[in-house]
């Protein structure tokens, strides 16, 4: 039997953790919302630049299948950006992506991933069954991840796409629905298809029909599809 001594210093024990891991919740709650208020934020503009291309891609007809980013590149590897978090105590967000992952390798048995890695707990996962990262992100940080970081990413991966050595490249993270929901998610980056543009954004002006495009739509198209994969990036 216990002495009293020992059961109070238990009880003690207990209401320190308990205060620990009050604050704990307290600042995961905070920056739960920020991130929250971020991907709410970004949803229409990504909305916008996506119907923006998808109707420079349909003034400019046939001629958009030429260009490198709309054609399939010559190389058998699928790069893989996986978007998981730095830390854990976050329930099954990590566990749920790492297992649409499982999935879709069972599923697929042709297809050779070539990771790159934004998040410590991916790159762990990862490393842990023997699986070569080609390419780990790390600054910045998650935590203070802005368009700017995003940007970066995605020209990384655009030059890895247009070095020829992928055939396409595919971006697998969790999307935000709510604060109690969260959903893994696999989207094309590259090549840019049809089909990627008409189920990345619902609406948007049609760009046509008597509006004067300066200087012209292939340059305006040239300049916008970069900002178009770099706020795919940013929101996943």
């Amino acid at each position: 039997m216990a002495g009293v001594k020992e059961l109070r210093g238990r009880i003690k024990s207990v209401g320190s953790i308990k205060q620990i891991t009050r604050a704990m919740e307290m600042v995961s709650t905070t920056k739960l919302r920020r991130f929250q208020d971020r991907a709410v934020a970004s949803r229409p503009y990504a909305d916008e630049i996506t119907a923006l291309v998808a109707n420079l891609a349909r003034v400019l007809g046939e001629s958009v299948e030429d260009k490198p980013l709309f054609r399939r590149g010559a190389g058998e590897k699928t790069a893989v950006l996986l978007v998981a978090s730095d830390r854990g105590l976050c329930g099954a967000y990590n566990s749920n992506l790492f297992k649409a992952l499982e999935t879709w390798r069972r599923s697929d048995p042709e297809l050779q991933p070539a990771y790159f890695v934004y998040g410590r707990k991916a790159y762990q996962y990862l490393t842990k069954r023997g699986r070569e990262v080609e390419r780990y992100f790390v600054e910045p940080v998650l935590e203070k991840i802005d368009y700017r970081g995003a940007a970066g990413t995605a020209r990384a991966l655009t030059d890895a796409f247009l070095s020829g050595e992928y055939k396409d490249v595919v971006v697998l993270y969790t999307a935000f629905e709510s604060m109690v929901r969260y959903v893994p998610r696999r989207a094309a980056l590259l090549p840019i298809s049809a089909e990627s543009l008409d189920t990345g954004a619902p609406g948007g002006a049609k760009v046509g029909g008597d509006v004067i495009l300066e200087p012209n739509a292939e340059a305006i198209f040239d300049a916008v599809v970069p900002r178009y994969i770099e706020t795919r990036i940013y929101n996943a």
